[in-house]
């Protein structure tokens, strides 16, 4: 497929409540949107990089730039004809794979168009509703926490991830626990300690936790594997895996055993299955990890967690969880068993509202084919 025109949305939409990890706070939630259009069809995407390095060192603003500068000079006219085609033009990039992440979902949206079948039948996925819980950020206080963590289980969630971070940890569990002995419960620290202050936290242990989630350095694996031998509590790593090499040495090493797989995180769904088939085959199970994703991001998700060693609950929620009002057509709506339906359109399954798109547009970029 010849691609025609690509055009970039820099997009900024209010989250319903303000969402506070160990290493920030924030009220809103800006990505990128990116429309690729090629023989009258248009495949959508979207860079899960935020405003800030927080979580990862891609901002919106690197994203636009490598974007912008240098993959769609690369992509622009070209014929490309599958997904590999792309990710060999990409390879000339180092790093940036939010931004590199964006574009592919573009295109795998855009191939499904093409093909007349939904994304989770391209990725091979098998699940027609996926698992979700709900990720509470760090609140005011303890008290507060509890208040917000039972209005979620009064909407349906039955799996609950709390943010952690020193001083803010094992009292918080501890309560939450006693509260509500059996719900499924897990802890995200988002790197924020090291292996000498995590010796605070070993107390973990004694609250029965699915996980607790990237304890130490983003880019650590090594330590972690000395940690995991003092928790009987599994360690699940999110931010120290970026590729599928990550992912088997991670597992190799016995630093966690289970891995949370974004696709924005590791450059895009490509390798996202890569990783998903090394832990399926050395028996390390999956979860999908969220970014506030749009709908477009949400029904990109749904599609990789429908695939079989997506075992635990998918940080994806429903689209009320973060926004009163979306860039896409119709939410993402809980079921009753705490699950989300997977799109079964073609492509992603979703239509843009062109309305809001332009409403939450920061910017608007055009560049075309001549």
């Amino acid at each position: 497929m010849r691609l025609e025109k690509i055009k970039l949305n820099h997009v900024s939409i209010p989250l319903v409540t303000p969402f506070e990890t160990s290493f920030g706070r924030i009220n809103t939630r800006e990505c990128l949107i990116i429309s690729i259009f090629s023989d009258g069809l248009i495949g959508f995407g979207e860079c899960v990089a935020d405003k800030d390095p927080g979580y990862a060192y891609e901002t919106t603003g690197t994203a636009f730039h490598i974007i912008k500068d240098f993959l769609i000079p690369m992509m622009l006219g070209k014929d490309i004809i599958s997904i590999y085609d792309f990710c060999q033009l990409a390879s000339g990039i180092r790093g940036h794979r939010m931004a590199k992440a964006g574009l592919e979902m573009a295109l795998w949206d855009l191939f499904g168009k093409a093909q007349g079948v939904s994304l989770r039948s391209l990725l091979g996925g098998e699940k027609q509703r996926v698992g979700v819980g709900v990720s509470v950020g760090i609140q005011t206080t303890t008290l507060e926490l509890a208040r917000v963590i039972g209005n979620y289980l009064e909407q349906g969630y039955t799996r609950i991830k709390i943010k952690i971070k020193p001083g803010r940890d094992t009292g918080d569990v501890g309560f939450v626990r006693n509260l509500y002995p059996n719900i499924r419960l897990q802890v995200d620290a988002n790197s924020a300690y090291t292996l000498t202050t995590a010796q605070d936290i070993l107390k973990l242990d004694d609250y029965d936790l699915l996980m607790i989630e990237q304890p130490l350095f983003e880019d650590d694996i090594w330590e972690h594997h000395k940690l995991q031998k003092q928790f009987r509590t599994p360690i699940c790593l999110d931010e120290s895996i970026l590729s599928s090499i990550h992912a088997k040495s991670a597992i190799e090493m016995g630093a966690c055993r289970i891995i949370n797989i974004k696709a924005g995180r590791v450059g895009g769904l490509s390798e996202a299955i890569a990783i998903h088939n090394i832990c399926r085959d050395m028996k390390i199970p999956n979860w999908c990890g969220g970014m506030l994703e749009t709908g477009v991001g949400r029904a990109s998700n749904l599609a990789l967690a429908s695939l079989p060693n997506f075992i635990f609950p998918a940080d994806i929620s429903a689209t009320n969880r973060y926004y009163k009002r979306d860039i896409t057509q119709g939410d993402f709506v809980l079921n009753s068993d705490s699950t989300i339906d997977v799109p079964t359109g073609d492509g992603l399954g979703i239509s843009i509202d062109e309305k809001a798109l332009k409403d939450f547009s920061l910017s608007e970029t055009i560049y075309e084919w001549n």
